[in-house]
């Protein structure tokens, strides 16, 4: 099973964009489970706000945990992880349009009237899982250009 196949299963089990992207890398950093599903609990819908799409967050966690600032002082350490993030969203943004849930999905979340189209169109189960497999593709691509 591809890592896009096994995160969109993930989000038809109930879990949002943020854990099924982030979930399906954490092995590869010796992350179980579980305490990737809780962390990306937080960053779905746009951190519940429509903002950045929760898919992008979970790459951006990953990319954290492949490249991420952790040495005081190391400059260039953090101006290698900040430009790696900005490829990454340069990229998606390339691809989908944007970043941001509320202007993939056309609707926000945070509206009453615009939720309850949200859920009468099915946005969550049509959009979503293709920003979720485009996160992960982009992800892939981004992992291999900066290896």
């Amino acid at each position: 099973m591809t890592r896009s196949e096994k995160a969109l299963e993930l989000f038809a089990s109930g879990f949002n964009c943020s854990q099924a992207v982030l979930t399906v890398f954490a092995p590869e950093f010796g992350l179980d489970e579980k305490l990737t599903l809780m962390l990306g609990t937080q960053f779905g819908g746009g951190a519940r706000n429509g903002e950045m799409c929760g898919a992008v967050s979970g790459a951006l966690m990953v990319l954290g945990l492949k490249y991420g600032h952790y040495e005081v002082g190391n400059t260039e350490q953090k101006s290698r992880a900040y430009a790696i993030a900005t490829e990454y969203t340069r990229r998606f943004r390339e691809l989908n349009g944007s970043i941001v849930c509320r202007d993939l999905l056309g609707y926000d979340l945070t509206k009453p009237e615009d939720s309850a189209y949200i859920k009468e169109k099915n946005l969550f189960g049509t959009i979503c899982p293709e920003m979720i497999a485009s996160a992960v593709t982009v992800l892939e691509g981004v992992l291999v250009d900066y290896e």
